[in-house]
């Protein structure tokens, strides 16, 4: 079973989904944490604290959260596969917005070292880090600097930006047992957008 999660405001709320999950099917094979939010673009120093708890709030301390819970019920089975959602912003940097840089370097940061403390126990932890991909959050970000979907593709080596499916079969993959030695990776998919 393939769990999407929304997002959740509290630690009780992940726990809780997670024991409704297991009580439902019985265990949990696999999970994509898949949560983010964006900032106005504009350099660090104008940045405010609250802007940057709350994005690493959703971006990095629910992810946290959601791999705490899914890690104790996978290591009970003693096998699962978790991906999580980072971004090409995990890897690089752009200027502008450095509270989601941050959040999405946590969140590979998190990964890795998750990947590292349970890869002997049979769970896989990996990454999808998405490029510019057809999405509102894409859409809200690409208007706030006042460029188009067009625009995006043009800085894109394959000449498009990506679709959430794209996305989708990447995790699937990742959770599948074709990708039973891959753990602790990125899983980068840009249209070659980083490979330039």
């Amino acid at each position: 079973m393939l769990l999407f999660w929304r997002c959740l405001s509290s630690e009780v709320d992940v726990r809780e989904l997670v024991h409704k999950a297991i009580a439902i099917y019985g265990k949990l094979d696999c999970a994509f944490n898949n949560a983010g939010i964006d900032l106005v673009v504009t350099p660090l120093h104008e940045q405010s604290i609250e802007d940057f708890d709350k994005i690493l709030s959703v971006n990095a301390r629910w992810l946290f959260l959601c791999m705490k819970y899914e890690i104790q019920q996978m290591l009970t089975q003693g096998v699962g596969a978790i991906v999580n959602n980072s971004s090409t912003n995990g890897l690089v940097a752009l200027p502008g917005i450095s509270p989601y840089v941050a959040s999405k370097h946590a969140v590979m940061g998190l990964t890795r070292t998750a990947a590292l403390d349970y890869a002997k126990q049979g769970i896989q932890i990996n990454a999808v880090n998405p490029g510019s991909i057809a999405t509102d959050l894409m859409a809200r970000s690409a208007d706030q600097i006042g460029i188009t979907f067009d625009d995006l593709g043009s800085m894109v080596p394959i000449g498009r930006i990506g679709q959430a499916t794209e996305i989708a079969q990447a995790v699937v993959f990742l959770c599948s047992d074709a990708a039973s030695y891959i753990t602790g990776q990125p899983l980068v998919i840009d249209g070659g957008y980083t490979a330039s």
